[in-house]
C-alpha cells in the first residue's frame, strides 16, 4: 500500500552544496543549494535553482558566473548556517571562517576548505515560479590532492560529502553496492586446470 500526497518534488536523497559568488564590486557571497543536479556531458552542464529574492540571485545575475563548493561533513554546520542566514545581514563567507582561493576560469572564490570545486559559467536563466532555474557550464574543477589515487582515479567516497533528505542532512556512503554496467556485464571466467586421472573423467 502507498499513501496519496499532494504534488511535490519528492527526490530524496539530493547532493547539497556551497554555492559562491562575486558581484562587480568584488563583494562575495555563499550560499546553500541543495537544488543541483548534471544536465549534460558534452559540454559538461549543470543546473541550480535559486529564489530571485536571494542576494546570490542578484550576484549570479550580474557576473554570470558561480562556483560549487563541494563540502564534506564536518562543514555540516556551516553548510546549514549559510542556508538559513541571509548575506544581506552578515558577511557569512567572514563569519564561518572560510578560507577562499581566487577562481582560475571565473571571477568567483572557491572555499579552501571544501574538497571539491567546480567553476561554472552561466548560459541560461529560465523563470520557473518560485525559482529560476541557471543553467551553467563547466569550466573547471580542483580536487584535493588526497583524493586522488595513483592511476589518477578520484575517490569521491573519501570525501565525506552530503546529502540533503526532507530537510535532514546525511553522510554519503563510504562502499558501493554496485558500479555502472554490473547487472549486464559478462562474469569473467576462472581459468581452471582439469587433471586427468586413472578412473577419473
Amino acid at each position: 500500500m502507498k499513501k496519496k500526497f499532494k504534488p511535490s518534488v519528492m527526490l530524496n536523497p539530493v547532493p547539497v552544496v556551497l554555492v559562491t559568488s562575486k558581484n562587480k564590486k568584488g563583494e562575495e557571497n555563499v550560499f546553500t543549494v541543495a537544488w543541483i543536479g548534471t544536465v549534460c556531458t558534452k559540454p559538461p552542464m549543470l543546473s541550480i535553482s535559486i529564489r530571485p529574492e536571494r542576494l546570490s540571485y542578484e550576484y549570479i545575475e550580474e557576473s554570470m558566473e558561480f562556483t560549487v563548493n563541494l563540502p564534506s561533513k564536518n562543514l555540516v554546520k556551516e553548510l546549514d548556517y549559510c542556508g538559513v542566514r541571509s548575506g544581506r545581514k552578515e558577511d557569512k563567507i567572514k563569519k564561518m571562517g572560510f578560507h577562499l582561493r581566487k577562481g582560475e576560469a571565473v571571477s568567483s572564490s572557491y572555499i579552501d576548505e571544501c574538497p571539491i570545486a567546480l567553476e561554472c559559467k552561466v548560459t541560461q536563466i529560465i523563470p520557473l515560479g518560485t525559482h529560476h532555474l541557471f543553467l551553467a557550464e563547466v569550466l573547471s574543477c580542483f580536487v584535493e590532492d588526497s583524493l586522488i589515487d595513483k592511476e589518477n582515479k578520484i575517490h569521491f567516497e573519501q570525501a565525506n560529502l552530503i546529502t540533503y533528505s526532507h530537510g535532514e542532512y546525511f553522510p554519503s556512503m563510504k562502499k558501493s553496492i554496485g558500479n555502472f554496467g554490473f547487472s549486464v556485464r559478462r562474469k569473467k571466467r576462472k581459468n581452471t586446470c582439469i587433471l586427468h586421472k586413472k578412473g577419473i573423467k
